[in-house]
């Protein structure tokens, strides 16, 4: 069963560990379709956190963030890597959730590679999308918190939180 706007219209700190085993599901221009668990994500939560895009503020490429949840936010990194992040939250609350692994894929950037995610899924509502959704699973996942990665421009409290969250196999 697809998940609705109303699983992603929570704080950022319930979507983000309940993703783990849920199921990411992509179906490819030609009808294919990929699936697989998502085993690890990362939690961004709002203006306040230093390591957030939002903590910037508003802007053009934030923007999405600051939607009601359920979108998709994606975004360039060195100018090679999508990174793919599912916005949570309500309206005017920008926090997202970065997709970090998958059961068969470790690495945000070799996620969109593998599922050709680029800018074109800016925006794109998990809910009615038929290109990229997320599929509830009743498999129940040991959850194991961290810091999350690559943030130490943050600075404390932000780059040792327990953000980021990875499934225990």
């Amino acid at each position: 069963m697809k998940l609705g706007q109303d699983f992603f219209s929570r704080d950022v700190l319930e979507v983000a560990p309940e993703l783990l085993g849920k199921v990411l599901v992509r179906r490819f221009d030609n009808g294919k379709l990929f699936t697989s668990q998502i085993t690890e994500v990362e939690a961004y939560r709002g203006e306040e956190d230093k390591a957030c895009h939002a903590s910037k503020g508003r802007t053009f490429r934030t923007e999405i963030m600051y939607h009601p949840g359920g979108s998709v936010y994606v975004y360039l990194i060195y100018g090679m890597y999508w990174m793919l992040n599912f916005v949570t939250g309500d309206r005017d609350e920008p926090q997202a959730v970065l997709i970090r692994g998958l059961n068969d894929i470790t690495g945000p950037g070799r996620i969109t590679r593998r599922l050709e995610i680029g800018s074109d899924f800016y925006g794109e509502n998990l809910a009615g999308s038929e290109r990229l959704w997320i599929e509830d699973s009743d498999q129940k996942i040991a959850v194991q918190a961290g810091p999350r990665i690559g943030i130490d421009y943050a600075g404390e409290p932000w780059k040792t939180l327990p953000w980021r969250y990875v499934a225990n196999r």
